[in-house]
């Protein structure tokens, strides 16, 4: 009953939206995320939407907040020692160490193109002196920029109750980062090197593959959480304007970036009066997830396989139906070495995973 009377008003909400904005609504899924938008930076309107006012969890989009709040007040060359507490955040490499000592702009390339959690608390803690002190903070920012209808209750964006992001929200504060140079310049980064004070060398590589193909790409932020699925919000740059694609709660990491570039494009094709402006309102999905991987996607030689058995089967003789089994077993061998390579996950679901596990 709950679910039913805030999808009414989620209804009603939008409708009167579309009537402000000159945007349709209609029902239909066209984007397989949760909730996806393509948002007019320049005249800070939306383009397209897919349920953008629905609550999800934001997953590590929540980094680009926090690294907004940490500008706000330290200045990004003063130097942060690493605690034990955020030593001790689940993480993959490069892991902090308590002790360890950085340069505020090095931890926040740590944050932004690793997504490392640990990197946002040591962050929290220097500004605020503990995390739950700068998540105030942080949802003081959120209002601020408009975002006001997402509440956040940690640096990391890592699970938690009552946490919630909206697309729009997040478009908002996507557009916000672009205020700071250096967010700017580190979500732009496809590989840095940072050092410790003590001379350790750390190697980052973003976790935003679209750096590598789109080359009036701004940057974006990439999240994974269990709850939050696979998530990214990302800006570029089309003709004189500045259009950003948020994508929330997609089951398959890969269609991050495929739905990002459609989202983009149809910015584009309403920019130039080819589309109007179009919200989409649909039903939640309850598919399974699929994990990333930063390996080619494996050809399906399983299902080959096993489809040339079932015609060698319809000859009948002894010889094929033992040459069947031998294939159906190169077929299972197969199938386990497809699923092997699956659980080679990227930066985030390996944090996740290992934070849930």
């Amino acid at each position: 009953m709950e679910k039913r009377v805030i999808h009414k008003a989620l209804l009603m909400f939008l409708a009167v939206f579309a009537v402000v904005s000159n945007a349709a609504v209609v029902c239909a899924d066209d984007i397989g995320a949760k909730a996806a938008v393509a948002f007019d930076a320049t005249a800070d309107r939306i383009l397209y939407a897919k349920n953008p006012n629905l609550k999800v969890p934001p997953a590590s989009t929540t980094k680009l907040l926090t690294s907004m709040v940490v500008l706000d007040r330290l200045n990004p060359d003063s130097i942060i020692t690493v605690s034990a507490n955020a030593a001790s955040i689940p993480s993959v490499s490069p892991r902090l160490r308590k002790g360890d000592r950085f340069a505020v702009r090095d931890l926040l390339s740590l944050a932004l193109m690793r997504s490392i959690n640990g990197a946002t608390v040591a962050l929290a803690e220097a500004v605020a002196g503990s995390e739950d002190g700068f998540t105030r903070l942080m949802n003081e920012k959120a209002v601020k920029i408009g975002a006001e209808n997402s509440v956040f209750i940690n640096a990391s964006g890592l699970p938690g109750p009552g946490q919630h992001v909206t697309a729009y929200d997040l478009a908002k504060v996507m557009k916000a980062s672009l205020d700071y140079p250096l967010l700017k310049e580190i979500i732009n980064t496809r590989t840095a090197v940072v050092y410790t004070l003590d001379g350790r060398r750390l190697f980052l590589k973003n976790t935003n593959q679209l750096l590598w193909s789109e080359e009036d790409l701004i940057g974006g932020k990439t999240g994974y959480t269990k709850e939050a699925r696979h998530c990214f919000v990302c800006a570029a740059k089309r003709g004189e304007s500045t259009l950003i694609s948020v994508v929330l709660g997609e089951r398959v990491r890969d269609n991050l970036w495929e739905d990002s570039k459609t989202l983009l494009a149809k910015g584009v094709d309403v920019l130039n009066k080819k589309a109007e402006p179009m919200i989409y309102l649909s039903t939640e999905d309850t598919g399974p997830i699929v994990f990333a991987t930063y390996s080619k996607p494996a050809k399906n030689k399983a299902k080959k396989k096993i489809a040339h058995n079932k015609n060698r089967k319809s000859k009948g003789t002894k010889l094929a139906n033992a040459k069947q089994g031998k294939t159906q077993g190169a077929a299972v061998a197969s199938s386990k070495k497809i699923k092997k390579k699956r659980s080679n996950l990227s930066a985030e679901t390996d944090q996740e995973l290992s934070r849930r596990s």
